[in-house]
């Protein structure tokens, strides 16, 4: 129904309102939810409900009543849906507070954070957001600037050069046919053809310099408010490694103990995985290794035929093994069973290994590997050539 309001100019006289609401199904829908969704913006829900409420007879003043607003704010936004619809609803763009600081200070302010300090006589390794400050009013940049606005126009900016994380650029000249052959036979492909039922691939590594370090005092479990207490200070009892080799397609894992690292340990392993079923009559074992020292170069290649027929050494490009999935078992160990690291010597330390090897054999499955020869090439892509340093001639 219409709004009846008293006029001004003529007391007692009422005045019927033009914002008569009547909602399409549509607009009701959206209206209902954002009324009833506890997620809503509470503006939000409460334009909502007044343009409910009006449309289904209420007045302003009673809408006000009933939802504990003042009559302006139910009449402003009876009317705003009246000539707009929805779109009535939103805020208006804000102004907001004129900027004291120009786009060409924010720009200098940028390049100076893209400068290394150290390139301008300053000893730092990367500028702060109070130093940059500090150098942005010695350079006449800003007559005066602080930290808090310089982190606020450096979040604005694209470029972040604060940030920084190591990498190793692929420096294998056949880096992305080496890695693509690994990726293949993840995929049960070997030189375009799939692989049968009798043919296996291991991943072989070592965890090498395991160390059975026994805490001074024991340490305190958790409890109300209190996290779990490790002792700062230990023994060290000696260090040991882990060899082991990873059947990607059947998760079962097949491990050794050795003093350290070396031909000879890695050589044990490949007997103890190649005497025993299904490997002593696979028709093809492949087996996947990095460039570590125990099982480098042409001559662990050759090694492996002449003791194994059947199996096959294929090296990943250096660098790669992030390619390795024995290395996500590694993880596991590490972060499972291993840390924090408390053995009170090394027959403790082997024995947990060996011990959440056989645990994990009876529950894993295959890891779900999902980065292929196509991600590997935008990868590389994506890295593109290393930079070349510029090199200065002079004339003779």
């Amino acid at each position: 129904m219409a709004e009846i309001v008293v006029g001004v100019d003529n007391p007692g006289v009422p005045v019927t309102s033009p914002f008569i609401i009547v909602l399409t199904a549509a607009e009701e829908a959206v209206l209902t939810a954002r009324a009833r969704s506890g997620r809503t913006e509470h503006r939000d829900r409460l334009r909502a409900r007044i343009v409910l409420a009006a449309a289904a007879g209420a007045t302003n003043a009673a809408i006000a009543v009933e939802l504990r607003v003042c009559v302006d704010t139910a009449r402003r936004w009876r009317r705003q849906f009246a000539t707009e619809r929805l779109d009535g609803l939103a805020d208006r763009p804000r102004t907001g507070r004129p900027r004291r600081f120009t786009a060409v200070q924010s720009a200098a302010i940028t390049a100076l954070a893209c400068t290394l300090p150290a390139e301008t006589g300053i000893p730092l390794s990367r500028w702060s957001s109070t130093e940059l400050a500090t150098e942005a009013v010695t350079r006449g940049i800003a007559e005066t600037i602080s930290a808090s606005t310089v982190r606020r126009a450096l979040t604005r900016a694209v470029i972040k050069p604060w940030q920084h994380r190591s990498w190793i650029f692929p420096r294998d000249p056949n880096f992305e046919t080496k890695a693509a052959r690994v990726l293949d036979l993840y995929a049960r492909t070997w030189n375009g053809a799939p692989l049968g039922p009798d043919d296996y691939v291991i991943s072989a590594d070592e965890k090498s310099q395991l160390q059975a370090l026994r805490r001074r005092h024991p340490g305190r479990p958790a409890g109300p408010g209190r996290t779990r207490q490790v002792e700062f200070e230990y023994r060290r009892g000696g260090t040991l490694a882990y060899f082991a080799a990873y059947d990607i397609h059947h998760a079962r894992v097949m491990g050794t103990i050795a003093p350290k690292t070396g031909i000879e340990p890695f050589t044990d392993l490949v007997t103890h995985v190649m005497s025993c079923e299904p490997y002593a009559s696979a028709r093809r074992v492949f087996w996947v290794v990095d460039n570590g020292s125990s099982h480098a170069g042409q001559a662990s290649i050759d090694r492996m035929n002449t003791t194994w027929p059947s199996a096959t050494l294929v090296h990943l490009p250096i660098h790669a093994s992030w390619l390795n999935q024995v290395e996500i078992y590694f993880s596991i160990l590490q972060r499972k069973a291993i840390s924090p690291v408390d053995f009170a010597d090394l027959d403790a330390l082997a024995e947990r290994i060996l011990a959440f090897q056989d645990r994990y054999n009876r529950a894993a499955t295959p890891f779900d590997w999902t980065f292929t020869r196509r991600d590997l090439r935008a990868l590389l892509d994506r890295i593109g050539p290393p930079e070349q340093p510029s090199t200065l001639t002079t004339a003779a």
